[in-house]
């Protein structure tokens, strides 16, 4: 599976934890409470982070408040409201507990779904 690939979202929400660490990009899936339900291989190794210290933990204040901004944790937060879908990909510097990581992001959300996903292609 590819980072840009169309229809990724629903891919993603029948994808078991095992396929999901075998993806060569990092997956974050997070619930309409923005707490992190989902952390692949890809994504714990390259931000240093073990998935005990990220599952259930508040992804804009606590797992990545590098994402609590417009760009980003807004985007979803207007998605949700307006009750419509958003697949935006964007370029992105990571910046929290490393030196800055150019990035682009593809942000996922889907109306009547469990989860929403960041996606984390390191350029």
């Amino acid at each position: 599976m590819k980072f840009d690939q169309p229809g990724i979202a629903a891919l993603l929400a029948d994808m078991d934890d095992a396929t999901l660490d075998t993806l060569g990009f990092g997956v974050i899936g997070f619930d309409g409470q923005d707490r992190v339900r989902r952390y692949n291989a890809f994504e714990s190794q390259a931000a240093g982070l073990r998935p005990e210290r990220v599952l259930a933990q508040d992804l804009f204040s606590v797992v990545a408040p590098c994402m609590n901004n417009y760009l980003v944790a807004q985007r979803f937060i207007d998605a949700r409201e307006a009750g419509v879908a958003l697949d935006e990909t964007i370029n992105y510097v990571l910046t929290l507990r490393m030196r800055p990581t150019k990035v682009q992001l593809r942000l996922l959300a889907e109306p009547g779904t469990e989860l929403s996903y960041v996606l984390v292609h390191r350029l």
